[in-house]
């Protein structure tokens, strides 16, 4: 059940949004078929980005079923998939889109939810938006003063995450900007660089966007907020998939995994998803129908092609 692919931003959102209610079970109908008494394990691995979701859907889903135990360790998306792959856990947590080589392994892609990466500064930086052309000149090391766009004359600290980070991979395919960033910092978790951000004069860095709050800046990007409006809407540029990766289809899995998948389809476990921050397209119920994809396709090719 492949449901994303990697390409702008922009066209990202259309096609996400017309797909992400193809899951493999019907909502609250499918979760209740599940003996809340049965017994058994769930265990994830991966994204650091996605450890407020998984953290709540842990809780949560234990609460239901109280006999299951369900655990997750944080360890990078890139070291979630490979755990998948040699079989040492049931679920692949992965903040990026599967690449083919993974597919061809037999990893199916089901993505949970939409996460924007959020652009940030550290609270004093008079800079409150930036191009997308900008960003990439930043990352890239064309810019490296903050006076040249509008600042203070000040160094720009470029602050990135690890290699084998599904948000670096996907904030350096969007932009296009693969093998050509030149960091200051390359940190190993989310919290590392909100820290370095907040605590570094004249600094920059990516996050997941439900993690942002007001010890930093959320950069604008084009004049366009980072917000669920806006990334439904298409016009947000920065955007990627929460992947919750399988080797095989949901339903070849073990009744817990395929019990974990049924409550995250419920409206029980959408809920804890929005609660997270994340986005569900069309909240989670029907695809999008096939003029709306059309029309919002046209849109975002004349969009992506003026970001460029």
């Amino acid at each position: 059940m492949t449901m994303w692919k990697t390409m702008t931003g922009i066209t990202l959102a259309v096609a996400m949004t017309a797909t992400m209610g193809c899951t493999a079970f019907a909502a609250d109908s499918a979760a209740e078929s599940f003996d809340e008494n049965m017994s058994g394990k769930v265990a994830m691995a991966g994204s650091t980005s996605m450890e407020k979701l998984a953290s709540a859907l842990q809780e949560a889903f234990m609460e239901k079923y109280p006999n299951v135990t369900v655990t997750a360790e944080f360890t990078g998306s890139s070291a979630g998939i490979e755990s998948l792959e040699a079989g040492s856990v049931d679920i692949g947590n992965a903040s990026r889109a599967l690449s083919d080589d993974e597919k061809k392994a037999g990893i199916v892609e089901n993505v949970v939810a939409i996460d924007g990466i959020g652009v940030i500064t550290d609270k004093d930086n008079k800079v409150k938006n930036v191009s997308a052309d900008d960003l990439k000149k930043i990352y890239s090391g064309e810019i490296t003063n903050w006076k040249d766009l509008g600042g203070d004359d000040e160094a720009i600290v470029v602050i990135g995450r690890e290699a084998g980070s599904g948000t670096r991979s996907a904030f350096e395919e969007l932009l296009e900007l693969q093998d050509k960033c030149k960091y200051a910092s390359e940190l190993d978790s989310t919290g590392a660089v909100m820290a370095k951000v907040v605590a570094t004069p004249g600094a920059i860095g990516y996050v997941s966007l439900d993690v942002i709050d007001d010890t930093v800046t959320a950069l604008t990007i084009d004049d366009v907020a980072a917000n669920e409006e806006n990334i439904l809407a298409g016009k947000y540029l920065l955007q990627r998939p929460f992947v919750m990766g399988t080797m095989g289809e949901i339903s070849k899995q073990s009744k817990p995994v395929q019990a974990f998948f049924a409550y995250l389809n419920s409206d029980e476990g959408q809920k804890v998803i929005k609660s997270v921050g994340l986005i569900i397209p069309k909240d989670g119920a029907e695809t999008a129908s096939g003029a709306e994809t059309a029309e919002a396709s046209s849109d975002a090719a004349s969009s992506a092609a003026s970001v460029q």
